[in-house]
């Protein structure tokens, strides 16, 4: 019998290929698998409903994660797809597998997280299940959320000549991944394993952490938007790379990009940390990923109302797809952007 490993397709690619022939049978299915959540409408408002899937040792170790930071994120960046489509979050459910090392005291921790996110969002956590596990912790969490009819942004909307921003900086969430794991590396490879003598170095470094273990969904950026009176053509939440998710939306709006390298925005922080650790940190701000940003293209007539907005940056404009999709370093260099953003190891 025929296998093909799924490390051949990748965690997109095993999407495409399972789901690819499906097709709704509901009429109140608007739009299923493909974005940052599906939309279902009832009467006059669209439901729309995003699901997360995080393991221990894959998406999240807990070696140097809290677990109260652990809830917090793992609420926060489903609440961020919901922010992605235009919607408001509303709802909430959680299931947990755990293991015999985990306490009453460290789920209580890991719940004080989780309800501190709902909270700043206003979204009620109304459900799920808890079960057994026998290798660690794994987190589903689905976010329900509304919008009204119409509102929703996809990913395949944008057009030629849209002007693609981000909002916030990016790149910060992966130098606090790599500040982590050096520390991480660092421990394990002294005889401080059996005492509290080791003291990781961070000083300076807060911001970068704060980034990896504690991202805030932009729902700001959500409602400056609405007030300057701009709606985005398209819109996602960068979880994977900048380069990754703006190639999902040249692909599902069928257009080409072209972004300029010194317009990406960066913090002094990240700066520093990336020449600290001899990484080029414009590499680190288009594939390292987690920073749930939101990218988001907007009609060229808008350009004016964007110049109000504190927290959102004009980084390129959109094509025709038989240009590609390029990222321009300076005068006659210009590289084709791809797709090397954080996978699952499905492999």
């Amino acid at each position: 019998m025929k296998r093909t490993e799924i490390s051949t397709l990748g965690e997109f690619g095993l999407i495409e290929h399972l789901t690819g022939d499906l097709r709704n049978a509901n009429e109140t299915t608007v739009y299923g698998i493909g974005d940052d959540a599906a939309v279902l409408r009832y009467g006059d408002r669209e439901t729309l409903v995003t699901t997360d899937m995080l393991m221990e040792g894959v998406h999240f170790d807990l070696t140097y994660m809290p677990l109260k930071h652990l809830g917090y994120k793992s609420a926060m960046v489903n609440i961020s797809d919901i922010y992605a489509m235009n919607g408001r979050p509303r709802q909430m459910t959680l299931s947990v597998a755990i293991s015999k090392r985990f306490s009453v005291e460290d789920m209580e921790d890991f719940y004080a997280g989780v309800l501190l996110a709902c909270e700043k969002h206003g979204v009620d956590l109304v459900g799920g299940d808890t079960t057994s596990s026998l290798t660690g912790m794994a987190i589903s969490i689905t976010c329900i959320g509304e919008a009204d009819k119409g509102s929703v942004i996809y990913r395949n909307g944008a057009r030629p000549n849209d002007l693609i921003c981000v909002s916030g900086n990016l790149g910060a969430a992966y130098m606090g991944l790599q500040l982590l794991e050096r520390e991480k590396a660092v421990f394990n490879s002294t005889s401080h394993e059996k005492d509290d003598s080791f003291s990781p170095d961070f000083a300076g470094r807060e911001y970068l952490l704060e980034r990896q273990l504690k991202p805030e969904a932009r729902g700001d950026i959500i409602r400056e938007l609405a007030e300057a009176g701009i709606r985005p053509t398209s819109m996602m939440d960068i979880s994977d790379g900048l380069s990754s998710e703006l190639i999902h939306i040249c692909r599902q709006s069928n257009t080409g990009c072209q972004i300029y390298q010194d317009r990406i925005p960066i913090d002094y922080q990240t700066a520093v940390m990336a020449e600290e650790f001899n990484m080029n940190v414009y590499t680190c701000a288009l594939n390292g990923g987690e920073d749930y940003e939101l990218l988001f293209t907007v009609p060229l007539e808008d350009h004016e109302k964007l110049a109000g907005l504190k927290d959102v940056h004009l980084i390129g404009h959109m094509t025709k797809p038989e240009l590609g999709r390029k990222l321009i370093v300076g005068p006659g260099q210009e590289f084709e952007l791809k797709a090397q953003g954080w996978e699952s190891r499905l492999n």
